[in-house]
């Protein structure tokens, strides 16, 4: 069975540390920014070290980010955890987690912290909330697609959330402008889209995260899926999501067979692409050619420019929830239910 952790109530205690990136100085403020919005809507906050310094692409050595994650991971007195950013290299320090010892509490991000979610939910079956970044969380206002991430971090078994494609996503990269009202600035129409047009729907056990550093994973104790599927889901399908950071349309195409030869999409009931400004085509090759060529050979069926990732905003997904996706005129629906 998947574990839910705790519910985030008002007043309860919100850990920040970086597994992997941590915020170079002359940031700092956006950082702290993050913090005093949680303060100000009643948290109590615990920052550790880690998210303060960074250097040689991440926030400290392997094993001085483990022993902070793994305090707060084992403090019953944290109720969630939320990690600044992404990065690039925090599978370096899985080896060091105490999986058997970790309270079961709500972690929050997207990009390289998926890396973690995506581990934490396979090997231990808690279930993990892949979604924005702190410092992303900085306005005084969040818009109406992001803020549902406090109602998933404020849920727990038994609970139901719906979430909603979003009216319009952010086109270019400028989240180190001033927020007016909100950091991401929401300018162009939201479109979800099925590879053959028609309405789509889909159900399954929700399992993803960025592409770009899960595929890093097969092979590992750390991405097991037929052992997840058996120990903690009874083998129902998974309907899986994955956001693209950086390849290009064949690194992206390369990825997705490894993943299908490993085995992760047997037993599945679709996948969902979030939007992405990667994907750069290659001699005519798009990222549409390779989720074509991928559902052909899969047999699944496929969403895309869906409300994940690197584009924002994002619907905040649950690993390990069952889930109810509805995709029909450009519009989305997400039902997950934690049990």
């Amino acid at each position: 069975m998947i574990r839910y952790p705790k519910p985030l109530k008002a007043g309860g205690t919100i850990g920040i540390t970086a597994p992997s990136s941590g915020v170079p100085k002359e940031l700092h403020p956006i950082l702290t920014g993050g913090i005093e919005q949680f303060k100000k809507r009643g948290f109590q906050v615990e920052v550790g070290k880690t998210p303060w310094t960074q250097e040689k692409a991440a926030s400290a050595e392997a094993s001085i980010r483990a022993a902070e994650l793994n305090s707060m991971l084992q403090n019953p007195h944290i109720d969630a955890i939320i990690p600044p950013w992404g990065g690039e290299i925090l599978m370096d320090l899985l080896p060091d987690i105490q999986w058997d010892q970790m309270q079961p509490s709500w972690i929050l991000g997207y990009s390289d912290t998926s890396t973690l979610l995506f581990a934490i939910t396979v090997v231990t079956g808690i279930a993990t909330a892949h979604g924005v970044n702190l410092v992303d969380l900085r306005s005084d206002e969040w818009d109406k697609t992001t803020k549902k991430c406090l109602d998933v971090l404020m849920s727990t078994e038994g609970d139901t959330i719906n979430q909603f494609s979003s009216e319009k996503y952010q086109s270019e990269w400028n989240h180190d402008k001033e927020p007016d009202p909100y950091v991401y600035k929401l300018n162009t129409p939201t479109i979800w889209k099925t590879l053959d047009g028609k309405p789509l729907e889909l159900e399954g056990r929700l399992l993803g995260g960025c592409i770009d550093t899960l595929q890093n994973l097969v092979g590992t104790p750390y991405a097991d899926i037929k052992a997840f599927r058996e120990k903690y889901i009874n083998n129902e399908k998974i309907l899986w999501y994955f956001e693209i950071c950086e390849m290009t349309a064949t690194d992206f195409y390369r990825s997705l067979l490894q993943l299908h030869y490993a085995g992760w999409f047997e037993q599945s009931s679709g996948i969902i692409f979030g939007r992405t400004s990667a994907g750069e085509e290659v001699e005519g090759f798009t990222t549409f050619d390779a989720m074509e060529r991928l559902s052909q050979i899969t047999g699944l069926p496929i969403a895309y420019d869906a409300d994940i990732g690197h584009v924002p905003p994002q619907i905040t997904l649950v690993n390990g929830a069952k889930a109810e996706v509805k995709v029909e005129n450009g519009q989305a629906s997400v039902k997950m239910e934690l049990k």
